[in-house]
């Protein structure tokens, strides 16, 4: 779909859109000085995918600036104080859905061949210690809700809440491969 003209339009705009400090926020109130990580995540994502798809170097180039963004912040922690900015960040998730978390902030970045990177060492580090004994990863909480759930959008499909989750176990392994740390 690179050479899809609404697609080269989407990559275009995002493009324009993107804030001085590399990422991106629907807050268009001028009190907001700071994009939003929930926000950047898949932008950073797509317009990377669709710059090596259509060898698009301007979309690379924004991408590579979200990257930076996420990594000046560690993956995960404040700029100023060098706490977790939220705690949802530090959570392992699957689905994400439009979340941002640390792992999938790190397999973007994967994807960037940004890792190595001593800056996303902190959530290489947590990653490892997420890993289960028997050398798998579980989700540790969910934006899905059930299909009997009271409040919010059911999803109609399980995705493994009470074992061990193949998607963040095949996304945890890429990331430690890109990082160098597999065994």
């Amino acid at each position: 779909m690179a050479d899809d003209p609404r697609v080269r339009l989407l990559a275009e705009s995002l493009v324009e859109w993107q804030w001085p400090d590399g990422g991106w926020n629907c807050d268009r109130r001028p009190q907001a000085r700071h994009s939003s990580f929930n926000e950047s995540l898949a932008p950073a994502w797509g317009l990377w995918e669709y710059g090596m798809a259509s060898r698009d170097a301007t979309a690379r180039k924004a991408a590579q600036r979200a990257g930076e963004l996420f990594l000046e912040h560690r993956i995960f922690r404040s700029h100023r104080t060098g706490q977790v900015m939220d705690p949802a960040m530090v959570v392992l998730h699957y689905p994400p859905y439009w979340h941002y978390d640390f792992l999938q902030a790190l397999l973007v970045l994967s994807r960037m061949d940004r890792l190595p990177d001593p800056r996303a060492d902190d959530a290489l580090e947590l990653l490892e210690r997420r890993r289960r004994k028997d050398g798998r990863w579980q989700a540790g909480a969910y934006w899905w809700r059930a299909l009997d759930a009271k409040t919010g959008s059911p999803d109609v499909v399980d995705w493994g809440r009470s074992r061990p989750n193949e998607m963040l176990t095949l996304n945890a392994l890429r990331v430690l491969r890109a990082a160098g740390r597999a065994s």
